[in-house]
């Protein structure tokens, strides 16, 4: 029982995964600025507290497929995909994290923007074979396959440093684990450990969190970088083992933000 629902819920997360391989396989792959400027008069009023960007503004900043690493496949969550992302879990101190995992905005956001951005190893599986062959072989892609979901998070004033702060303060008070509710159904986190070494933005964070058993090693990397007023949270799940930390879906990100 557990088994099933650790492996639906890490491919109902890394729903990328899935579509993404079925898109690869189906088809042909073909600022801000610093004001220099003096104040005039004898006394200059305090300088404006920085705005956040909106929905629309944050869409245009996200990865495109011209942009995103090489063999990788860009596709945006469909609505239904993120209802059934959405998590709760039983502490309230490792919301932060449940919310980074379901690609749900950090605190009080003005703006949000999401993607995913999925890459395959393997061969590609053949048009014409039959139905269990295409099955074989799609499970056989998606044992190799890794899938990165993108969230881009903007904030007025100092909330997108708060928010960071406040899920780097989760990864530390849920390293015990925790329970995440997603899609009706209860996963148990056994535990929470610092990520792979991520250098980026003005300051980044990961976190590594283990749900899987001794028959079913499973495991999802949490990464979260702030630039700015932006956050740019990226989340991978592996079916076997430790997930490889995309760094290159990162740098890739990050530098578009400026």
């Amino acid at each position: 029982m557990r088994n099933a629902l650790v492996r639906r819920t890490v491919l109902t997360a890394s729903a990328v995964s899935l579509t993404l391989l079925v898109t690869a396989c189906g088809a042909d792959k073909k600022d801000d600025t610093k004001a220099d400027a003096k104040p005039s008069g004898a006394s200059s009023a305090p300088a404006a507290a920085a705005k956040g960007k909106t929905d629309a503004e944050l869409v245009p900043l996200l990865l495109t497929q011209a942009e995103a690493p090489k063999d990788s496949v860009v596709k945006a969550p469909s609505a239904d995909a993120l209802k059934k992302l959405t998590a709760t879990t039983d502490k309230a101190e490792c919301k932060p994290l449940g919310q980074a995992a379901s690609m749900e905005p950090q605190g009080t956001s003005t703006g949000v923007a999401r993607t995913q951005v999925g890459g395959t190893s393997g061969k590609p599986v053949d048009p014409n074979a039959s139905e269990a062959d295409k099955l074989k072989a799609g499970l056989e892609m998606l044992a190799g396959a890794s899938g990165t979901s993108v969230t881009l998070t903007s904030y007025d004033a100092k909330g997108a440093e708060e928010a960071f702060a406040s899920f780097k303060k989760a990864g530390t008070a849920c390293a015990g684990g925790y329970t995440m509710t997603q899609d009706g159904e209860a996963l148990k986190v056994n535990k929470v450990v610092p990520g792979d070494a991520v250098t980026a933005g003005d300051e980044s964070v990961s976190f590594l969190a283990d749900f899987g058993d001794a028959e079913t090693p499973m495991a999802g990397q949490v990464v979260m970088v702030r630039k700015g007023n932006t956050l740019a949270t990226f989340s991978v799940q592996s079916m076997s083992g430790k997930p490889v930390l995309p760094k290159d879906v990162v740098e890739a990100q990050v530098k578009k933000l400026g």
